[in-house]
């Protein structure tokens, strides 16, 4: 029983197999193939001119030694005859002599290349052809000078010499090529490996850089002007990532800030609950505390995630300022502290209730935490909007603080004793300005400490 037959591989799977993997490979292949190509042409060329120059020298040859035997055929008195002379062993070698298509002198055993040289000179005229009796051979007709009869000298010549210098400067040609091509590899990779030796330290650097805590950049590294632009988009990318991280960062420290109080109370409740029985009075109390602390839980996420999707932190709307407050006040747990006012006729904000409260619930906080003795809570309508003041006894904002104060994660006196991320007092400014609004402190306020929040009117 036969196994699965295995798929033949494709001519494009062979080229990937083929293919570098790096782009250094991938550059010094495409430089190596097209020198190769180059090299090729330029081969082809050079054996097509060498082989042309050295038959053009081997025809010069055989016409000087035809025009040499010319002078030993004598053409006078109307007949052709062959003088003899003192060199007549050279001139006989590979050496014809026509009168016409008439045979009058030939190298001895020649057989078919007398054949050759007699339709050659029955052709007339200057006329060479080369042939491959016993080796290449070329030979070449020309016409005596002044020969009414027609007397034709052919002459042959071994080409085997010339055919090997052709041979020797193919192969030595070659051989350069192959010396080149190396090179020319060679050099590709070392250019390529050192044009692209930034980009790896670029990518080390990446790696080791924090885009949160180093404030490295590759900005700041002298680089060639392309990779300069790669560097100015990689600063931007590490910034944005940093941005991104520093709002996550945020947006988790203030969850868990606005979370801390309707949790507290959840708990507070189910220890009170599970301490001593309760009546089913008391226990529905307790559940209903429990749920509008859930549902406040709920409230503080949906508002602070709608804000960091930066879209619109909840649906248009408008809140009596007065009740909202007052439920805010109960839910401290302290409503006997906070001394709740208002001057006039209770304004209406034009801002949701949920938002409201998530801006004046840090600050409420804040002022409980710190006052000695009471908050007050003051509500007034301005000509802009509602102003809503929250003031409190306690040691008020250190002078020198008061630049830091809306910075995140910034707090006057972190060892007081008093718990807190110093995340409070930026969300609540963050979320008035979303809707038009400001929280501003009041340095001239010296008795402790006095916020403004500033809202659009309803």
């Amino acid at each position: 029983m036969s196994g699965p037959r295995r798929p033949r591989p494709t001519a494009a799977a062979l080229l990937r197999f083929l293919t570098p993997g790096t782009l250094r490979g991938r550059l010094s292949l495409v430089a190596l193939v097209t020198a190769t190509l180059l090299m090729l042409v330029l081969t082809v060329a050079f054996d097509t001119v060498a082989q042309h120059r050295l038959q053009h020298q081997a025809d010069d040859e055989l016409r000087a030694r035809a025009a040499a035997v010319a002078t030993t055929v004598d053409t006078g008195g109307g007949t052709v005859r062959v003088r003899e002379s003192a060199h007549d062993d050279l001139l006989d070698a590979h050496v014809w002599i026509y009168a016409g298509r008439r045979l009058l002198e030939a190298p001895p055993a020649a057989g078919r290349l007398t054949r050759v040289a007699g339709a050659l000179a029955g052709r007339g005229g200057r006329r060479c052809v080369t042939v491959d009796v016993h080796g290449p051979l070329r030979l070449c007709s020309q016409p005596v000078p002044g020969a009414r009869s027609g007397a034709t000298v052919v002459t042959a010549l071994d080409l085997s010499p010339y055919r090997s210098s052709a041979d020797t400067l193919l192969l030595g040609s070659l051989v350069l090529d192959a010396v080149m091509l190396a090179c020319t590899y060679a050099l590709t990779r070392l250019a390529v490996g050192r044009a692209l030796r930034p980009v790896r330290t670029m990518t080390d650097q990446a790696a080791q850089w924090s885009a949160v805590a180093s404030e490295e950049r590759f900005g700041s590294i002298r680089h060639p002007a392309e990779l300069a632009r790669l560097g100015t988009s990689l600063d931007a990318i590490l910034d944005r990532i940093r941005t991104l991280l520093r709002h996550e960062r945020q947006l988790t420290g203030e969850l868990s800030h606005e979370l801390r109080t309707p949790l507290s109370r959840i708990i507070a409740e189910l220890d009170w609950w599970q301490a001593r029985p309760r009546t089913a009075e008391q226990t529905h109390a307790t559940h209903r505390v429990i749920a509008d602390a859930a549902e406040s839980m709920r409230t503080i996420c949906d508002t602070l995630l709608e804000d960091a999707r930066g879209g619109t932190l909840t649906a248009p709307g408008t809140v009596e300022v007065l009740p909202a407050l007052r439920r805010l006040t109960e839910a401290t747990g302290l409503p006997g502290r906070v001394r709740l006012t208002v001057d006039g006729a209770p304004p209406v904000a034009g801002v949701p209730a949920a938002l409201l409260e998530r801006i004046v619930s840090p600050l409420l906080a804040n002022a409980c935490r710190y006052a000695r003795t009471g908050v007050a809570v003051r509500v007034r309508s301005a000509p802009d909007g509602v102003r809503v003041d929250v003031v409190d006894d306690g040691p008020g904002v250190p002078p020198s603080f008061a630049g830091l104060l809306f910075e995140p994660g910034r707090r006057a006196d972190p060892g007081d004793g008093h718990p807190g991320a110093g995340l409070g007092l930026p969300l609540a400014r963050r979320l008035a300005r979303s809707v038009g609004g400001e929280v501003a402190h009041d340095p001239g306020h010296t008795a402790g400490a006095r916020f403004v929040v500033s809202l659009p009117a309803g």
